[in-house]
């Protein structure tokens, strides 16, 4: 097992992570937060996730109306990653969990840079505080150098995305719940969790339908 700055874990913790994301969608999320993700040289601590089914009534994901080229990796194996573009300017990623054959994926809202702090500046040099570099499904790609390229990569392998177990375990009363943000369809469902009080969170934002004059 390749180890990251800090991590201590042996195999038999990278073994747990990988049968936390194969199972159920809820707990999968819930068990990211905590973990930390390596790309491009720079470690951050994931803090906010959201949650996200495939065809059984989740009209929010991008797998709802059924597998496309895009979505693809969404339908497993657990442990790749989902990588989007949006808005025309802006990755996201996505870790993909649950059974093989039924797509489910946990968007990575936001997390704390916590090794390759210089390297994660020069991404992003109008950052003027650091918990605001990965504050945010996209500026967490960003500081990460996190694009196209990571597309339906292994996670728990050696490859140059990695996701490792937290370093200390997240404590229950630690994680709160609540709606997604921006989202247009079940966005009152609470499935974004994040950890309560930590200064990297994003800011939540309800959907507001726009209407017609």
């Amino acid at each position: 097992m390749d180890l990251l700055p800090g991590d201590r874990h042996a195999d038999a913790d990278l073994a747990v992570l990988a049968d936390l994301l194969a199972g159920p969608l809820l707990p999968a999320a819930r068990g990211l937060l905590g973990c930390l993700l390596h790309a491009g040289g720079v470690t951050v601590r994931i803090t906010e996730v959201e949650a996200y089914a495939g065809t059984a009534g989740d009209p929010a994901s991008h797998a709802y109306r059924g597998r496309t080229p895009r979505n693809a990796v969404m339908f497993g194996p657990a442990g790749h990653t989902y990588v989007y573009f949006t808005y025309g300017m802006h990755w996201c990623m996505n870790v993909v969990t649950g059974v093989e054959g039924e797509a489910s994926a946990v968007l990575l809202r936001a997390g704390a840079v916590v090794d390759g702090l210089a390297t994660a500046r020069a991404r992003r040099p109008a950052v003027r505080r650091d918990v605001d570099l990965a504050r945010g499904p996209a500026r967490l790609c960003s500081t990460l150098g996190i694009d196209r390229a990571a597309y339906g990569g292994y996670l728990l392998g050696d490859g140059p995305v990695r996701l490792r177990p937290p370093v200390l375990p997240v404590p229950a009363e630690a994680v709160v719940a609540g709606p997604r943000v921006g989202v247009t369809g079940a966005h009152d469902l609470p499935w974004r969790f994040w950890l309560d009080g930590d200064p990297t969170v994003s800011a939540y934002r309800r959907h507001v339908p726009r209407t017609r004059r």
